[in-house]
């Protein structure tokens, strides 16, 4: 099979995914083997390209937002049939048995796995993946629509849900790419008032047409004391910005899994008046099942920029300089016949 994978991590403009041909895997007991329709290039496989995040694997695949039809079935796999269009996202799996699995928190497992990360992900013809962590998808969404959805969607979703917003009040978004302007919708749809800051013009301009209420850069102070706010960008300097931006009782809900260096907090300032700061970790696949639902049912209008498979190194580098406006798409097996087997075995 075709495939990009994490050679020699380092800044993109110097360091590229290697491309070539890679053994077809072969799903074993509980898992299915995904044909790749489309992949999301995330900002988490740019960190992980990049060396920000360590790959757990030598020659790791990245991607895991990915759509896809299930090509093979692993001994003991009955959730879903070969032909059926499935979505793999960046929670690959957990253990189900540690204290915060038997919780309702398995994004916090201590046992949990990747998908890119710890196991071979999207950027790449075939993938295998456990079938209890796939998600039938939304006829609603195209799969360059719905590829998205699988991450910058969900950890939109439950940066939304971590930043405490209030009915009705005013939520601040910093940073304004896949997650950011997915998560904007839904709080546009639930009747909240949207203030965007970006350093991206064409960004400013996505955001007012999808509902926002102000658009800034993103050290602008918007023109009211936000109750919530959400940190998309991988900018710890904007921390104490977005703190500040807080009436009493705000909170600041960190989106990202990388994080540049936070400078140190004023209490009195940024803290005092019980404003928080909360992190955001991965996602369960609860997130995942209802923010599918709340797609659906808004509907989110992802925008995308679809890259030919050939060019995942132009997508990374496009998303690294801050040029792409939505969420950018690898086109794998774009058309293409998609070899199935039945009852594969490793």
């Amino acid at each position: 099979m075709r495939a990009w994978w994490v050679e020699d991590p380092g800044p993109v403009r110097g360091h590229r995914l290697k491309g070539g041909q890679r053994p077809d895997p072969v799903p074993g007991p509980g898992e299915l083997l995904l044909a790749v329709k489309v992949c999301g290039v995330c900002r988490t496989d740019l960190h992980l390209a990049e060396g920000d995040l360590q790959p757990k694997t030598a020659g790791v695949i990245p991607g895991h937002e990915v759509v896809a039809e299930v090509a093979g079935l692993g001994e003991g796999s009955s959730r879903f049939r070969p032909g059926d269009r499935v979505g793999a996202a960046w929670l690959g799996s957990a253990c189900g048995t540690c204290r915060f699995c038997l919780g309702g928190r398995e994004n916090l497992c201590l046992a949990q796995r990747f998908t890119g990360w710890d196991f071979d992900g999207g950027y790449a013809e075939l993938m295998v993946a456990r079938e209890e962590f796939v998600y039938p998808l939304p006829d609603a969404f195209s799969d360059e629509e719905a590829a998205p959805l699988l991450c910058s969607g969900i950890i939109g979703y439950r940066a939304l849900r971590r930043s405490a917003l209030p009915g009705g009040g005013r939520l601040g978004i910093y940073g304004f790419g896949a997650s950011a302007h997915l998560a904007a919708q839904i709080a546009v749809s639930e009747g909240a008032e949207v203030y965007v800051m970006t350093r991206s013009e064409s960004a400013r301009r996505l955001a007012l047409e999808l509902g926002a209420v102000f658009a800034g850069d993103v050290r602008d102070r918007p023109p009211e004391a936000l109750d919530s706010a959400i940190l998309f960008a991988p900018a710890g300097e904007l921390v104490p910005v977005a703190m500040r931006a807080l009436d009493r009782g705000g909170t600041l809900a960190v989106a990202g899994i990388h994080l540049s260096a936070i400078p140190s907090l004023n209490y009195s300032e940024d803290l005092f008046q019980e404003r928080q700061l909360r992190s955001v970790t991965a996602n369960t696949r609860q997130d995942g099942e209802e923010l599918m639902e709340v797609a659906a049912r808004v509907p989110l209008r992802p925008k995308t920029v679809a890259y030919p498979f050939e060019e995942a190194n132009e997508a990374l580098m496009d998303l690294a300089e801050d040029r792409v406006t939505g969420a950018a798409v690898l086109r794998v097996n774009n058309g293409k016949a998609i070899r199935r087997t039945s009852g594969a075995r490793r």
